[in-house]
């Protein structure tokens, strides 16, 4: 008995675990490895691929108020506002989506039958749109005709820019707009695909349903 007392004093405990009680050890070990695959199942989770999940209402939408020389149809769940930066002129919005952290920013600017100044204002636009090719990997411009005739210029900018869809829309004779999406955050632009792709397709509806007043 003394022999195998000071043999056991030398063996790892598991080892005289499993002679003094085999199936004591068995159950353990069971345990163990039971503990393990239910550690590893919760450790392995399936990430998304840098795109955030919106949950966004139906589309609803509703009329710019008379005020302006311009009319248009804009979110119900977005907010009007008037452009409250230094250089704001009259006629200048916002309209401001709270939930997306965004905007669509829209100049106007009252023509008079004036071709330098409707040459100035497009060759404006365009050199704020050329400023983001510095970050820009892509910049597409189209031109496209609204359900009620109107043309608009439309530029898509991809990459990490601050702008991403900007437009412009003109009679040539008394009005000009301008617009552009822009949002508030530091977030890159790739996890903000799915906002971005539904900014578009609001600006397009306002461009769509963009009317001048006489």
């Amino acid at each position: 008995m003394l022999r195998m007392t000071c043999r056991f004093k030398h063996m790892p405990w598991f080892a005289v675990v499993f002679r003094k009680h085999p199936v004591v050890y068995g159950l353990g070990v069971c345990f163990l490895l039971l503990v393990a695959l239910a550690s590893c199942q919760r450790a392995y989770q399936p990430k998304p691929k840098g795109y955030n999940r919106l949950i966004l209402p139906a589309a609803q939408y509703r009329p710019s108020p008379d005020t302006l020389p311009y009319q248009f149809e804009y979110s119900a769940f977005a907010q009007l506002a008037r452009d409250s930066s230094w250089m704001a002129e009259k006629h200048w919005m916002q309209v401001h989506y709270p939930q997306l952290k965004a905007a669509v920013h829209l100049t106007y600017k009252r023509l008079r039958n004036e071709d330098d100044l409707l040459r100035e204002l497009m060759d404006d636009a365009y050199r704020l749109t050329s400023k983001h090719q510095i970050k820009a990997s892509g910049i597409d411009e189209v031109v496209t005709r609204t359900p009620s005739g109107k043309t608009a210029v439309i530029a898509e900018i991809t990459g990490d820019v601050p702008s991403q869809f900007q437009f412009t829309m003109t009679d040539s004779l008394k009005h000009f707009i301008r617009g552009a999406v822009y949002f508030e955050t530091e977030v890159k632009n790739d996890s903000l695909a799915p906002a971005i792709e539904f900014m578009k397709k609001e600006t397009m509806h306002l461009i769509n349903t963009l009317e001048w007043k006489r």
